[in-house]
């Protein structure tokens, strides 16, 4: 009788050891493989921020630089070349493509400074003697960018009023828009980096489409 209740007993020991060594491998599994995900969402975030950190510095090259460079104070000009018209200019189709210039143009200097900040890039002022040449540039009108006006236009433009105002700034404005125009044509060609060339696609349109406006204010279409 002892010997059948000591039988029994190692039995159930044994069940019982059986059970907990099963329950403890179950256990583990699911551990590992709690593990194994968790270590797969650590895979995938650190994976998603290096993208996110490489699509924030963007890939670009040494001609979205030399774009980048030039266009902000090709923009500068143009603008003080429209704000110019608001007391000066005498025909309303010259004041209101003065206004859409600045409209159009302020915020593009603002995102294109932001790109070379975020290169860790020279960003052009008004007052930055470099604005008068810039690396890479076609300057086959002299030493400034394409559709630039050196500083006794400029003096002239600011004295003039009237018809005489709206004459030279829709000429002097067609010659710059070119120079722009030329600008973007190159960036589309050489330019790696999406949002440059994207603009200078919008800027080839939209300045192409002004110089036929600003043609047909000054009688020649």
């Amino acid at each position: 009788m002892r010997n059948t209740r000591t039988l029994t007993h190692h039995a159930a020991l044994t069940a019982a050891t059986v059970t907990a060594a099963l329950v403890l491998a179950a256990c583990g599994n699911d551990s590992s493989g709690n593990d194994s995900g968790s270590g797969n969402t650590g895979g995938h975030s650190s994976a998603s921020s290096s993208t996110s950190a490489d699509a924030t510095a963007g890939v670009h090259n040494a001609q979205d630089v030399s774009f980048a460079q030039g266009m902000i104070p090709h923009h500068q000009q143009a603008l003080e070349m429209a704000e110019l018209a608001a007391d000066r200019a005498s025909s309303a189709g010259v004041k209101s493509l003065a206004s859409r210039i600045e409209e159009a143009q302020g915020p593009e200097i603002r995102t294109i400074g932001g790109w070379l900040k975020s290169w860790g890039e020279h960003v052009p002022t008004s007052s930055d003697s470099t604005t008068e040449s810039m690396p890479g540039m076609d300057h086959s009108a002299g030493s400034g960018m394409p559709g630039m006006r050196d500083g006794s236009d400029m003096d002239e433009l600011d004295k003039a009023s009237g018809t005489d105002f709206d004459t030279m700034f829709l000429t002097m404005m067609i010659d710059h828009h070119e120079g722009a125009v030329a600008m973007a044509t190159t960036e589309k060609g050489k330019g790696v980096y999406g949002p440059a060339t994207s603009m200078a696609d919008d800027i080839v349109t939209a300045q192409t489409a002004e110089i036929a406006e600003m043609n047909k204010l000054l009688g020649k279409s």
